[in-house]
């Protein structure tokens, strides 16, 4: 018997345009930054150094606005509706729209605005705005991305 994963994701036809799927929430931690940092190589001191946090503009140590963007990621495979139906994540482009606290609370906010069917079978495309958003409901950042995903036709 030969192992088969059933996809528990939303195919292409499953996505409502306009309507909001929201993820739970997650904690910017102290650990999230100075791990990001490691593993990125980004140790500018607005994330990593207190005293010069403390002098610039927000009074603080801020984490890396890309730290917010892979935890979107990661908020949007944790829904389940991506799981087992990307096939690709084709494009992308963010704006930060607020800086990302250590502290926060963030979830993300996926909305669908097209899809299209591909002319060969099994797959399409799937455009959504993805929206990083804190526990003042501040949004945090925007992304516009492009997938290619699991059709059924």
């Amino acid at each position: 018997m030969s192992y088969l994963y059933n996809p528990k994701g939303f195919y292409l036809e499953d996505y409502e345009i306009g309507r909001e799927y929201t993820s739970q929430g997650r904690t910017i931690t102290d650990a999230d930054v100075v791990n990001f940092a490691g593993v990125s190589g980004d140790f500018n001191p607005l994330h990593t150094d207190e005293e010069f946090g403390k002098a610039n503009q927000f009074g603080k140590r801020i984490a890396h606005g890309a730290l917010g963007f892979i935890i979107s990621t990661g908020l949007n495979n944790q829904m389940g509706i991506a799981e087992g139906t990307t096939i690709a994540f084709i494009e992308c482009t963010v704006k930060y729209t607020a800086p990302l606290l250590i502290g926060d609370t963030v979830h993300i906010v996926v909305i669908p605005t097209e899809v299209i069917h591909s002319s060969k079978p099994g797959k399409g495309i799937l455009k959504q705005l993805v929206k990083l958003v804190n526990q003042d409901e501040r949004v945090i950042m925007e992304s516009n991305q492009t997938l290619m995903v699991k059709s059924r036709v």
